[in-house]
């Protein structure tokens, strides 16, 4: 088992590292990289042990983390059909800042999603899987004037590794989104590594590192993002 986790971090660390080479049909592409911060706070409400609810904020830093890109507030909801399966709903208002071109300024759009999700365990490991689509259009803007409702197929794998006597459960996750509009194809790539710390009665608090890759392109941006999230559970009391 210890070889296994060896192995998994190996395989993040030399992803993280590696550098693109790769060619276009019209030649070398190049990479366009940037550092961004997300910080989230989510309250989430366990109606039961299969229906919870869910309210979340958040703001993202870019441009080296100096510029706002954007800032969003998202309303989840997700429900355990079985001990394995799940499903889930999202809805997100956002406010994005268009900082590049001649029209400039922060646009209103909306993106909900629908996410079917299978997890399982091995040993000590937690194994989860996600089919997320989501749909993504700008408020205001017809599709006369040019705007077009991006539909995406999201594929998730990640797992927890559970050890015995220590909170900061290590936690791993890649992630391809596939754009369905004009049959694009796979467009962007993620990899996460992070932990969570849990607080008895304040909540959870979680760090992670991520890196995102654009597959299309001749100038393929590499985004690194350094996140903090937290998240403070209510539950409902039984009468």
């Amino acid at each position: 088992m210890k070889k296994y986790i060896k192995s998994l971090f190996l395989l993040a660390a030399t992803y993280i590292l590696a550098a693109p080479v790769a060619t276009a049909q019209n030649g070398t592409y190049h990479t366009v990289r940037d550092l961004e911060s997300w910080t989230s706070a989510k309250l989430k409400y366990q109606f039961s042990k299969k229906l919870d609810f869910g309210i979340e904020e958040q703001l993202r830093l870019k441009d080296n983390a100096k510029t706002v890109d954007q800032y969003f507030t998202e309303i989840t909801a997700g429900y355990d059909i079985t001990k394995h399966v799940g499903i889930g709903l999202g809805g997100r208002y956002i406010k994005q800042n268009d900082n590049v071109g001649k029209i400039q300024g922060y646009e209103n759009h909306f993106r909900w999603n629908a996410d079917l999700a299978y997890k399982h365990k091995i040993d000590r490991f937690d194994l989860k899987y996600r089919v997320r689509y989501q749909n993504k259009d700008e408020l205001q803007i017809s599709e006369a004037q040019g705007d077009t409702a991006k539909h995406t197929v999201r594929l998730k794998v990640g797992t927890d590794y559970n050890i015995k006597g220590w909170k900061l459960d290590p936690e791993v996750a890649a992630e391809l989104f596939n754009r369905l509009n004009n049959s694009e194809g796979f467009y962007r790539m993620r990899f996460t590594v992070g932990t969570t710390y849990k607080f008895k009665k304040a909540g959870d608090l979680g760090a992670f590192y991520r890196i995102e890759k654009e597959l299309q392109g001749d100038y393929r941006k590499t985004t690194n993002i350094i996140g903090v999230q937290y998240q403070y559970t209510l539950k409902r009391k039984n009468k």
